[in-house]
């Protein structure tokens, strides 16, 4: 994620790991929030927005550390929003598809590693989203909880999603019996999601683990034998 700070908050263009470009990150946005909030000293009760293709995301500190900031994102209605019965390798495979500022996937069922290598990384590349798309494994564990696995698009397993939470939440409660505010538990940890009648709100922390500052072109220092 490349960011631009600007008056309150900043501008963010976002690729994914095999360098293809990606409209939202709600966890990318989160990070970008924090290092922000760090920055300006931001205390609890203020408001940043972080512009990203998708649209600004419009995020409240609701409490932090020195280096841990804890941000509601208002992520924005979900669009699209259906099922579908999709032919994978000639199996009927149930889906709700929908977007939440990017293409997103979700099934309802059990969570095995063999289902997230096989099924999921087969709709992430489907012909029935031409421009590719994010894949959930979900499941209801109560009305309100729900556990995920991800298939990313542009990155294949991942450990965590904000978009994939907002995602999981909302097919849950569409198709899936859960309530419409949500825990929803990946393997590299919880978010809280509420999907209310104008938007997705999606709660979860950051943490500055640390600062690096890159020597480009116009900053590298010469040193005898090369530039460093």
């Amino acid at each position: 994620m490349l960011m631009e700070p600007v008056e309150g908050g900043a501008r963010t263009q976002l690729l994914n790991a095999d360098g293809s470009a990606a409209e939202v990150s709600g966890n990318g946005v989160r990070c970008a929030a924090a290092w922000l909030a760090h920055e300006r000293r931001l205390t609890p009760g203020g408001r940043l927005v972080v512009e990203t293709v998708a649209g600004p995301k419009r995020l409240e500190l609701l409490e932090s550390t020195d280096l841990t900031f804890t941000f509601r994102a208002e992520m924005g209605p979900p669009t699209d929003l259906r099922q579908e019965v999709i032919d994978v390798d000639g199996m009927p495979v149930r889906c709700v598809v929908l977007r939440v500022g990017n293409p997103q996937c979700v099934v309802l069922g059990p969570l095995t590693r063999e289902r997230l290598d096989g099924l999921a990384s087969r709709l992430a590349v489907h012909p029935y989203f031409p421009e590719g798309t994010n894949v959930e494994l979900a499941t209801v564990e109560a009305p309100g909880r729900v556990r995920i696995l991800i298939w990313e698009r542009g990155v294949g397993p991942t450990e965590a999603s904000g978009t994939g939470a907002c995602a999981s939440a909302v097919a849950a409660a569409f198709a899936g019996g859960a309530d419409r505010t949500v825990e929803v538990i990946a393997p590299g940890g919880s978010q809280l999601v509420e999907w209310t009648d104008q938007t997705i709100l999606l709660t979860g922390w950051a943490a500055i683990v640390g600062r690096c500052e890159w020597w480009g072109a116009e900053s590298a220092t010469r040193y005898p034998g090369g530039t460093r």
